[in-house]
């Protein structure tokens, strides 16, 4: 969204607004009622893309939250061990509740949800037309949405605030919502935003939501629940609607990973765009994912900081003839004008990621500051909660299939030149043989994109992901009791006792 760059709007207006202490300690800064802040449905669209761009910080996007759920996944691990020991204990399962991760990406998620709900707000009391006012207002709700999304899978039971804070005193006596009430209010939103958002945005632009975007993730929030009826449903929805909403697959897999992308990405449901070369306070438009995952030591622009890498096991048991691995991982790099195998890179001798750091666009000359546009959600993944949901409901179907099949086309197109593999799924899988086959298509297939640690706790995976026999990354300190969700921070239960009771065995 290349039109976002100017976000001092909302960082006056949530500055006051998060539930870190740091905050609540101070002078609120712009303090104001929603009828002093809106007066045009303008001022409202401005505080909608003020959200929007919270998501696209440093501490989100940018390198904390999705560092944190790649390194909670079997598919990323530790490459240099020198990095900051909080993401040594995130990757370990042994954080405790003053996690720096997670001091991060905790408030900047509140800040989101801050900003969102002065735009519900403010739109609400303007008395304008539902057809003009409902649609920006069904965009901050969506945005609220994606918010406590991330937050609930991450935390469980999470403060919920839906309104417009005009006392950040009051938030010191907020206590936690149950995630079951957490989920309802998502889904209400997500109801109202597939309501009244349109079939597209301007220019067609992917990092604002449509009609689309809100039925794709309900689909989503189904899938987590199991309600795999109503999962199916909505993205059968999305599916039906393809040319309407103007989804489908790119033809290159690579192409997705290329940076800067058109706005208008056919494949990106919704995306978190990054402007190449700008930043801001608090982290704004800082995006760290190249050099995260990049070679230390390569050349530039391909050097990096070795971070999150994965373990030989992922490379080694992904088949060399699928293009989606050829795309995913660098296991040759220039280095010294030399290009050298892994087994000699400097720091880390394993393959690395390359789906960031490997066309990171206009940045430095370690890929940060990029222009990536991030696919939070993308049509490969309707195809496949579409094909998992109908298998759950009605077992091993044609339907299914020909879903997981239109994604494996794609992969045999390896640049231009078809190939044989992977070859389509055929009938006669039994229905946990066909599920198993939906979760390693999703694990490979949206590989190092801050799906699969949710995949894995969606589907109770951790103990076998993690110690089983097939455990491409083992952590026998992995706990079920306690390690599908992180801690609330330990600050803000000291600000907040109303937040407690801790999560179990932090």
């Amino acid at each position: 969204m290349k039109h976002l760059t100017n976000k001092l709007f909302l960082f006056i207006l949530t500055a006051s607004f998060s539930l870190g202490c740091a905050d609540l300690d101070e002078k609120p800064v712009g303090l104001l009622a929603p009828e002093s802040l809106f007066r045009t449905a303008k001022d409202v669209e401005t505080a909608v893309f003020g959200a929007y761009g919270w998501i696209a910080t440093e501490r989100l996007y940018g390198r904390q939250f999705v560092s944190a759920l790649m390194l909670r996944s079997d598919m990323v691990d530790i490459g240099d061990r020198g990095t900051p020991a909080e993401r040594q204990q995130v990757n370990d399962f042994n954080m405790d509740d003053n996690n720096n991760m997670v001091n991060q990406f905790w408030p900047n998620w509140y800040q989101t949800i801050s900003a969102a709900n002065a735009a519900i707000s403010g739109g609400a009391q303007l008395g304008l037309p539902e057809a003009e006012i409902n649609p920006l207002i069904a965009e901050a709700r969506f945005v609220r949405a994606f918010a406590y999304f991330n937050l609930v899978q991450v935390f469980g039971d999470v403060p919920y605030i839906d309104y417009f804070i005009s006392n950040p005193e009051a938030v010191k006596e907020i206590s936690r919502t149950p995630a079951a009430t957490v989920y309802a209010s998502i889904i209400a939103d997500l109801e109202f935003a597939k309501q009244w958002l349109p079939e597209k945005q301007p220019s067609e632009v992917r990092s604002r939501a449509s009609k689309g975007t809100a039925a794709s993730y309900l689909a989503s929030v189904h899938l987590t629940l199991a309600d795999y009826a109503k999962a199916y449903a909505e993205a059968k929805y999305v599916i039906d609607n393809k040319d309407k909403f103007g989804y489908a697959l790119e033809a290159d897999f690579q192409t997705l990973f290329v940076a800067p992308q058109a706005p208008n990405m056919k494949e990106h449901i919704f995306d978190i765009d990054f402007l190449g070369l700008k930043n801001g306070e608090g982290g704004a438009n800082d995006d760290i994912m190249a050099p995260m995952t990049g070679v230390r030591g390569g050349d530039a622009p391909r050097s990096g900081w070795s971070v999150l890498v994965p373990s030989m096991n992922v490379f080694n048991t992904w088949d060399n003839r699928d293009y989606r691995k050829e795309v995913s991982f660098d296991d040759s790099l220039l280095i010294g004008g030399k290009l050298v195998p892994y087994t000699e890179f400097p720091n880390t001798k394993r393959p690395h990621i390359a789906k960031y750091a490997r066309f990171a666009g206009t940045s430095n000359s370690e890929g940060r500051y990029s222009d990536h546009n991030y696919a939070a959600m993308r049509y490969a993944e309707i195809l496949l909660i579409a094909a998992e949901a109908s298998v759950e409901v009605n077992g091993p179907n044609a339907e299914a299939l020909t879903y997981i099949n239109e994604i494996r086309a794609r992969a045999r197109n390896w640049a231009g030149k078809q190939t044989a593999f992977p070859a389509n799924v055929a009938a006669g899988l039994s229905k946990a043989a066909l599920i198993d086959l939906i979760m390693e298509e999703r694990r490979i297939e949206l590989a190092f994109e801050y799906k699969r640690w949710f995949d894995i706790k969606r589907r109770n995976m951790g103990e076998t992901v993690f110690s089983g026999p097939k455990s491409l990354e083992p952590h026998t300190s992995f706990n079920p009791a306690r390690d599908y969700l992180m801690p609330i921070p330990r600050v803000e239960l000291q600000v907040n006792p109303n937040l407690g009771p801790q999560n179990p065995g932090y």
